[in-house]
């Protein structure tokens, strides 16, 4: 028997020996009480969660392709290189006017002193610059032309130092004034680089220099980068979080997040060191900063883009409690409450209010329509209390209907966890914020988790959560490795729980968010990218399943007479969704066994006979999506036929899986 004979063998005896299996097993008989609605389930169920790690901003969500733009990293040149080509005798000084413009203190004056050759500033990008051949790209600066006659031209080159595209600028007169051209480029390449060449004899000054796609989400001039806002809005997600998230905190007080430093002209907008910078010496990256391209201004209308309810999340006085732990004095807290209430202006005020009317000069004059906003990210202790009951009356005073987030602290238990929950109940807080990075297991024995809580009161948000395989289960080395589908499915598990108990909980929300597989600090990420391509992990697509077959009320499923959150290895869930006359019923079997279920729908309402079936599964626990095979876990949907209101399926092995059965009136 040949080789081939032998595999194809083999392959039988497995699927028969399967079958068999599941054939001894009896089938689980699920029951879904469809008459029996129960909890509303919240718009703002299943959300999305932004925080500027992993290059998600600069070089990854913002589009811009320069880095260093302004020359204000810590190292001004960082990110760029000079060459003198032909003789030219050529000198470069930064410049600092700090007492004229703290927010955007640096410029480069170039002389040159003789027409000879060419002076040439290269920037190499965020891991280079992705490229698109045919793809036209917009290119800015501030310039002002101090004496002579100096001639600017950039160009695109590929990693050979092939020129890809090239462009002239008018000539440069006078004072400080913006440049503007286009480049076309000729050939794609994953890690370009853009050339900034002065000829001639003079001395000029710049600033500001950008490279930007015109391709960008709805072909926003200096905009968002369109596959990843895509990826975005095809989540449908209800809420978005930002701007974090440990950003939020900061190492120290001075480098935390100020939203008021995001807003207004780009180029006034002070850049900071990235906390994230330094924060795991195994992944230092020190060319990691925040230009605030993407503030909050940004934020707001990718919000209302997407139609996704904004939740910022603003500093309460107290830094990272794992670094520093700096706080600002109970005395000193008033600036960062006005904070708080000038962000609440600036979303929902009338353009007559200052920042009201910010936001009217930005290009948008009807509000934002904020609902709530976070008070501190994951602080915990008496310190954050004390803070927190500050802030939360000087905003109930101002904005009563506002709702607040708070927090419970970086643990789903132990004494700081139980001291925040009690204490914020009996502040009557709108929504606890509680955060879980465990293992696939802990997710698998906390599906759970919410069955038994105070379905009164305060209520839950599942701020951040993402399941973890230990490092050393994963022998492959590739940054999206660790998205394994194990590590979703145990997620999908956990989520049917969170369905199941809305009225307990009402957000939730998988992070982090992106990761740049060239520059990432911290892993698992929901969508990985590089400079030309992002791909969906298998963590995404669980995402989606439930985000985008949501419902609107929470229906009995049992198995039993008992909840369906473990038995046989099978969790569930369902819902019916009003609108649109449907049942949706959730799924998923963890074990590696395919599992014969009997599905009864108990409803007066008449059933459709067409259901639609959506499935996510895949016999290996450790598989992933990676940008070179980013459909290895993926949904696939059929319609089978469903008549009367039972029907026995065959659920594959390591599968989630949707059912939405159209219905009457329910």
């Amino acid at each position: 028997m040949n080789k081939k004979n032998r595999l194809r063998h083999l392959i039988t005896f497995i699927a028969i020996t399967q079958t068999l299996l599941c054939a001894a097993q009896a089938p689980v008989k699920i029951s879904v009480l469809v008459d029996k609605p129960q909890a509303r389930i919240q718009p703002t169920m299943w959300g999305i969660f932004f925080e500027d790690i992993n290059f998600s901003a600069d070089g990854g969500l913002y589009a811009e392709l320069v880095k260093n733009r302004s020359f204000e990293f810590t190292t001004p040149l960082m990110g760029w290189k000079q060459n003198r080509v032909g003789g030219a005798d050529a000198s470069l000084l930064v410049v600092n006017r700090n007492s004229v413009n703290a927010n955007n203190p640096r410029y480069v004056n170039i002389a040159i002193k003789n027409n000879k050759g060419s002076f040439v500033l290269t920037n190499d990008g965020f891991r280079g610059m992705g490229l698109v051949k045919g793809e036209i790209y917009n290119f800015s600066m501030l310039a002002h032309a101090v004496d002579g006659d100096v001639k600017i031209s950039i160009e695109a080159i590929n990693e050979t130092g092939e020129t890809i595209g090239r462009a002239t600028l008018s000539q440069v007169q006078g004072d400080w004034q913006a440049y503007k051209t286009q480049l076309t480029c000729l050939k794609t390449s994953p890690k370009a680089k853009l050339n900034v060449t002065f000829e001639g004899q003079g001395t000029v000054q710049v600033d500001m220099i950008s490279l930007f796609p015109a391709n960008t989400w709805k072909n926003r001039t200096n905009g968002l980068r369109a596959d990843l806002v895509q990826k975005l809005a095809d989540l449908h997600p209800g809420f978005m979080r930002f701007p974090g998230g440990c950003i939020v905190e900061g190492r120290d007080l001075a480098n935390r997040y100020q939203w008021k430093k995001t807003v207004g002209d780009i180029a006034d907008r002070q850049l900071i060191m990235n906390r994230w910078n330094t924060e795991f010496s195994y992944r230092s990256t020190p060319d990691y900063f925040q230009s605030f391209g993407l503030g909050f201004f940004e934020y707001f209308q990718l919000c209302e883009d997407i139609g996704a309810s904004p939740l910022p999340i603003l500093n309460c006085g107290m830094a990272c409690q794992y670094n520093s732990a700096e706080v600002a004095s109970l005395n000193q807290i008033d600036p960062y409450i006005q904070d708080a209430l000038d962000l609440i202006e600036f979303a929902n005020g009338s353009t007559n209010t200052k920042w009201g009317g910010l936001r009217a000069s930005m290009g948008h004059p009807a509000p934002f329509n904020l609902k709530m906003i976070g008070v501190g990210n994951e602080q915990w202790g008496e310190q954050y209390l004390e803070r927190y009951k500050i802030f939360a009356a000087a905003i109930k005073k101002a904005y009563p209907s506002l709702k607040m987030v708070t927090s419970a602290g970086p643990d789903p238990d132990g004494e700081r966890f139980d001291y925040l929950t009690k204490a914020m109940r009996a502040e009557k807080a709108s929504l606890i914020d509680e955060h879980y990075y465990r293992t696939p297991e802990w997710f698998l024995k906390n599906a759970s988790r919410y069955d038994e809580y105070d379905r009164k009161g305060t209520k839950v948000f599942a701020g951040e959560y993402a399941a973890h395989i230990p490092n050393e289960t994963q022998k492959d080395t590739r940054a999206e490795s660790h998205n394994t589908w194990w590590a979703a499915l145990s997620e999908a598990a956990f989520m049917t729980g969170l369905e199941r108990n809305a009225d307990v909980v009402h957000m939730s929300s998988y992070a982090p968010l992106l990761a740049h597989v060239d520059a990432w600090q911290w892993r698992p990420d929901l969508i990985w990218f590089d400079n030309l391509r992002s791909v969906a992990t298998p963590n995404y697509y669980v995402q989606q399943a439930f985000s985008t077959h949501k419902g609107n009320r929470v229906v009995p499923v049992l198995a039993g007479n008992k909840i369906l959150a473990g038995h046989d290895s099978l969790y569930s869930s369902a819902t019916i969704d009003t609108a649109n006359r449907q049942v949706v019923i959730k799924i998923v079997n963890t074990s590696v066994q395919p599992r014969m279920v009997n599905i009864n729908i108990q409803s007066k309402s008449r059933l459709g006979k067409q259901v639609q079936w959506l499935q996510i599964s895949n016999p290996d626990k450790m598989v992933f999506n990676s940008l070179e095979q980013p459909d290895q876990v993926k949904p696939v949907s059929q319609n089978i036929t469903w008549v009367g209101k039972e029907k026995m399926v065959k659920l594959d092995g390591l599968s989630v899986n949707v059912f939405i059965v159209a219905g009457g009136k329910f």
